[in-house]
Order: structure tokens, then C-alpha cells, then sequence
């Protein structure tokens, strides 16, 4: 059977005896305990280790509990780490109002009740337990995912394949339809099943931009801007370009992958008729690409947009699986970027993307 992994808990207090006490209090087999007697040795630790709790004292010289506590709450690492806040001082309601306002989850008065403290411990303990329990879950589930779609594409290559294949040997409409009917739906499974992988790669971590090389955004705005009209003739598609060198490091399929979703999406929920503009310019540090369309997205919706799995509102035809704008912002961060939209009933809806210029990889 695995060994229980040890949970690590951070005791912070500027005299040896109470650090002692403590760590006697809430010895026990699956807990490490990580001493420290100032804030800038709890801090040192914090950098070194993940904990699932600290207990502070809040009385100490040069950085007290509260402070540190602050200086916790603004970072990254340790912003989510649980703060019990342990004091020798009175039950002034000011000092547990200072407590929770800087991030305090309880406020234990000395001298401390063992069984409180180990009830504490014990529920936080439990918490971080879950909580890594849940990732481990939510990784495995991301790590099948990109397996099956990274498997699933072999066989639907094939059939695709073998829609090319058939059409020159058939003569008949009923079937030729048919045959065109099962190429549009295995393109787009094949679409659905890159756009599942880029899912998976972006929450595993694995990042969307692989491949920076040195690039003209104009031509390829040019070339994507092309494979969109043929893909919507009936619809008018605009460009504009701004600036003259428009070279730069980015990753040439991801930056395709980011104007093709943008503009798809200003065809499918912008206004039945209206056009689609293309803005693109470039600065001496960084590439802007505004996609503009006629429609507006209604204001509740604006704050959602980039989360996976949501249809936009208004559409006509549900197309794949609601994951083209979240894809977008993985490769514009990527990238170093930003994305940002504007929607109002004068302007429409705009996209606005800026990308640095040189960030090479």
C-alpha cells in the first residue's frame, strides 16, 4: 500500500518555547512541521515548500503576524495558503477585524485549547488533501483526453482519405451527396477533435505556442483572409493594414489559428449581413489585429466569453464545441499578448489582440 504523503504545516513565532509547544501539540505522523521564528524565515520556507496551513503569532518584532500575512496574501505561491492567526493579546475586536481583513481564516486566543487546535488542523488538513486529490483527478482527465483525440484522428484521416478516394469512382447524385455529406461531417470531427487537443495541452500546461520563428503578419493575414472568403463568399470580409515592416517572432500556425477563429466567429454571431473588418497594425514593438463585425454581445455575456464550452449567444447554428475563443486567448498569452473585445449597439463588436513583436522564444 502507498505511504500517506506528508501534509507540511508552517508554526511562525518569535519565541523557541512556543515553537516547541506547538509542534508537540500537532505532532503526528502524516504532518511535517516547518519552524519559523521571524517573518523572513517564513518566508524563505514558503519559497522552498507548499504547505496546507500556517499558524501564525502575531506579536513579533520587526514583521509582525499581520504583516507577514499581507505579504503572503500578495503572492502567487502563498496567496491561498489558510492563515490561523494565534495572539497572547486581548479579544480586541480591532485586532480579529485586522486579522480577517488581511486574510486570517480563524483567530485562536493563548493560551491555545489542544483539542480546538487539532480540530483546525485537522479540517484544513483534510481540505488539502481534497484539493490535491481533485488536481491529480482534473490532470489524468485533461492527460486522457489529449491520448483519445490524439488517437481518434488516425481512423478519421482515413475516412477522409477515403471520401477523396470514392468521389471519382461515383456517378450517381443521391450517393455523391451522401459522400459529401460524410466529408463535412468527418471535417468537422477532425475540427472538434484539434480543437479538444489544444484543450488539453493548454490546461496540461503544455503550452500552444511551440514553434516562434521570424514571420510577415501581413502575408499571412493575407493568406488566412483568402481561405476565409472561400470558405463565406456570400459574406463581404474587409482588411486594412497599417504600418510597413510588418515582421516579427510568433508562432506562425497558432497566429493563423487566432484571426481564423476571430473572424468564424464575427461571421457566425455578427449581424446575418453585415461585414466583417480586419484591422492590422504594426508598431515598433508589438503586432494590434482588431476583427470587427456588425452584431453586439449582450454586456452579462462579456465577462464568459473566454471560458471553454459556451456558445455564443444569437447563433444561428451551433458549430463545435464552444472552445474557439478560449483557444484564442491560450495562444495570444502564449504569445505574451493580450485579448480584449468591445461590444456596443454604435460600434458592434470588436476583438482587439496585441502581440509583442520580439518576443523570441
Amino acid at each position: 500500500m502507498r505511504p500517506i504523503e506528508k501534509v507540511k504545516i508552517l508554526i511562525v513565532d518569535d519565541l523557541e518555547e512556543n515553537l516547541v509547544a506547538l509542534e508537540a501539540l500537532l505532532r503526528s505522523d502524516d504532518l511535517e512541521i516547518l519552524q519559523a521564528r521571524s517573518a523572513a524565515e517564513a518566508l524563505e520556507l514558503l519559497l522552498v515548500h507548499p504547505v496546507a496551513l500556517a499558524l501564525l503569532d502575531v506579536q513579533m518584532p520587526e514583521t509582525d503576524g499581520f504583516e507577514l500575512a499581507e505579504l503572503m496574501r500578495g503572492t502567487e505561491r502563498t496567496k491561498q495558503v489558510p492563515i490561523i492567526f494565534l495572539t497572547a493579546g486581548s479579544h480586541d475586536a480591532q485586532r480579529v477585524f485586522r486579522g480577517y481583513e488581511v486574510g486570517a481564516v480563524d483567530f485562536l486566543f493563548k493560551p491555545i485549547d489542544p483539542i480546538l487546535l487539532g480540530h483546525k488542523v485537522s479540517t484544513f488538513v483534510n481540505l488539502h488533501r481534497q484539493r490535491l486529490e481533485l488536481a491529480a483527478m482534473l490532470r489524468f482527465n485533461e492527460m486522457f483526453m489529449a491520448a483519445v483525440t490524439h488517437d481518434l484522428r488516425t481512423p478519421l484521416s482515413s475516412m477522409i482519405m477515403g471520401t477523396s478516394l470514392l468521389r471519382p469512382a461515383l456517378a450517381e447524385p443521391k450517393a455523391l451527396q451522401t459522400l459529401d455529406r460524410m466529408r463535412a461531417s468527418a471535417d468537422r470531427m477532425a475540427h472538434m477533435l484539434t480543437q479538444l487537443n489544444d484543450l488539453a495541452r493548454a490546461r496540461l500546461g503544455a503550452g500552444l505556442v511551440a514553434d516562434r520563428r521570424e514571420i510577415d503578419a501581413r502575408a499571412l493575414v493575407e493568406r488566412v483572409v483568402e481561405e476565409l472568403r472561400g470558405a463565406w463568399p456570400e459574406r463581404a470580409l474587409h482588411v486594412s493594414h497599417h504600418g510597413v515592416d510588418a515582421s516579427g517572432f510568433w508562432d506562425e500556425h497558432r497566429l493563423a489559428q487566432v484571426l481564423a477563429n476571430l473572424v468564424g466567429n464575427a461571421f457566425r454571431h455578427g449581424a446575418a449581413e453585415g461585414a466583417v473588418h480586419v484591422r492590422v497594425e504594426v508598431t515598433d514593438t508589438h503586432l494590434l489585429l482588431d476583427v470587427q463585425n456588425e452584431g453586439t454581445i449582450p454586456e452579462p455575456s462579456l465577462p464568459l466569453l473566454f471560458e471553454p464550452f459556451r456558445q455564443g449567444q444569437g447563433t444561428r447554428k451551433r458549430e463545435g464545441l464552444g472552445l474557439g475563443l478560449y483557444i484564442v486567448q491560450a495562444a495570444v498569452v502564449g504569445h505574451g499578448g493580450t485579448v480584449e473585445v468591445s461590444s456596443d449597439a454604435t460600434a458592434g463588436t470588436t476583438f482587439h489582440v496585441r502581440l509583442p513583436r520580439r518576443t523570441e522564444a
